[in-house]
């Protein structure tokens, strides 16, 4: 297995600030963020959205000291956002979203508003972003493929955005953008990068350092950065995505060592599998990737823990994830 492949693995959890009285979101980012100050490990942001603060981890080893990094960033914003009068939420979408245009001030988030317009004029949408470590760009390429049939899973397991039906309206939200959904298979990292410049040339994307899939490579460092999952309603349930996201990447890079080629799955299946995540979270139907039917989504998560628990047991990570999982599902 290549060494530092999935040694490492660091969120960004993204939460609306929203009134304290009428649970409406509000645009107090850039007051928020002025009362929190950058710790050792983690970082703070703004977003897209005015009514959005972020907080990034950087790299750690355990999930023990990844969830004490996340509770304390947590704490710290929740503290900023209730001087301001505000709570801060950790959901996929708000309850009652703003009324009028929720875009940040900003140079690249105006360029953005300018392509997209009313897609992203009150776009409000939060997700829980894994990043895991991998040694360089083409492991990182190579793993994708691996991990593409998984991600309807990690989305189902995440659904926290219940609204018109669905249990993650944040995908719903989210595929009304150019490319979104799961990502095509790559030869390597040239021919990825070359998909992404044609697509900023067809002026789809704003610029190289944004796409929509729910998998791809980190655009600063070499990272499998997993945007599938819905902002986690608590610190346990990013704790969960993290492992199950890492010994994912882990299972796939001892596959790439091996030669094993990606998984045989169709594109349409995938996307049929992504929508009905959305649709059902874990409380209803999945679309099985292989055998192209439905089939209980908690039997697809059953094969999925299969999989990488030979990755759990080897990071000493494999009870921790069923006792978290015992309390989800």
């Amino acid at each position: 297995m290549p060494e530092r492949c999935a040694d490492t693995v660091g969120v960004e959890e993204e939460f609306l600030l929203v009134d304290a009285g009428s649970g409406r979101t509000v645009m107090r980012a850039d007051a928020v963020l002025a009362r929190v100050r950058d710790t050792a490990l983690t970082r703070f942001h703004a977003e897209l959205a005015g009514t959005q603060v972020e907080a990034a981890t950087g790299p750690c080893t355990s999930a023990a000291k990844l969830g004490e990094e996340l509770a304390t960033a947590r704490g710290l914003l929740a503290d900023a956002a209730r001087e301001e009068g505000l709570e801060l939420l950790s959901r996929g979408t708000p309850r009652k979203a703003a009324t009028h245009s929720v875009i940040s001030p900003g140079a690249r988030f105006h360029r953005i508003l300018d392509a997209y317009a009313g897609v992203v004029e009150d776009y409000e949408a939060c997700g829980c972003h894994v990043h895991v470590g991998v040694p360089d760009r083409e492991t990182g390429v190579a793993v994708l493929g691996h991990v593409r049939p998984w991600l309807p899973t990690l989305l189902a397991l995440s659904a926290n955005s219940p609204d018109h039906g669905y249990a993650s309206w944040r995908m719903v939200q989210q595929s009304r953008f150019p490319g979104s959904g799961v990502p095509p298979l790559f030869a390597g990292a040239a021919d990825y990068d070359a998909h992404i410049a044609r697509t900023v040339a067809c002026g789809a994307l704003v610029d190289a350092a944004q796409s929509f899939w729910l998998v791809r490579l980190g655009t600063k460092v070499p990272t499998v950065e997993f945007r599938v999952a819905d902002a986690a309603a608590e610190v346990d349930d990013a704790v969960l995505q993290s492992a199950l996201c890492r010994a994912l990447v882990h299972t796939a890079c001892q596959d790439v060592e091996a030669g094993a080629e990606p998984p045989a799955v169709r594109d349409d299946v995938l996307a049929a599998a992504v929508w009905t995540a959305s649709r059902y979270g874990l409380d209803g139907a999945a679309v099985h990737p292989w055998r192209e039917c439905r089939v209980p989504a908690t039997a697809v998560l059953d094969e999925l823990v299969s999989r990488v628990t030979p990755a759990l047991e080897e990071r000493g990570e494999l009870a921790l994830v069923l006792g978290l999982l015992d309390r989800r599902v």
